[in-house]
């Protein structure tokens, strides 16, 4: 299903400013992922995925109550399914300022609708750039963009 997402990512909504699954017609875009070579269920489950993760980043935002000391517990199901680069990835953007808290755990909540038993940090960076594509971030999107196309990774300078 990830690999729909990352195809309707690339070909149709990050490639303008603006657009989503809404600008372009669902049966549309089925029958050209479908042409594609895409597994119905996996396109289905891909829109469901999207269509989620666009209602979740229209919520309001709720400021997180927290110190810096203070630091996000996993639950065993996150730390069995998602790697610890990921968690470590999602660190480290949190604390650069790239995302919010509240962000940090969409993208958790996103990666644990993924269907796959394991999630890596490849599939971990290409939810986070949805997720801040999709709030009209466009230079974080661009940070974590390096991350995802640069074989080095992140630094910060």
């Amino acid at each position: 299903m990830l690999e729909v997402l990352i195809f309707m990512f690339q070909n149709y909504f990050g490639t303008q400013p603006q657009k989503s699954s809404a600008d372009i017609e669902e049966d549309f875009l089925a029958q050209e992922l479908s042409q594609a070579g895409f597994d119905h269920n996996d396109i289905v489950g891909a829109f469901d995925w999207y269509k989620q993760l666009r209602c979740l980043i229209s919520q309001p935002y709720h400021q997180y109550l927290s110190s810096p000391t203070s630091f996000r517990v996993y639950i065993d199901q996150e730390l069995e399914r998602i790697d610890a680069e990921s968690f470590g990835f999602l660190s480290f953007v949190e604390q650069a300022g790239v995302i919010k808290p509240n962000e940090r755990d969409l993208i958790i909540d996103r990666a644990m609708a993924l269907k796959q038993k394991d999630i890596t940090i490849e599939e971990v960076r290409w939810i986070t750039m949805m997720v801040l594509w999709n709030d009209n971030r466009k230079k974080d999107y661009l940070f974590v963009e390096d991350a995802v196309f640069n074989p080095k990774g992140l630094t910060l300078q």
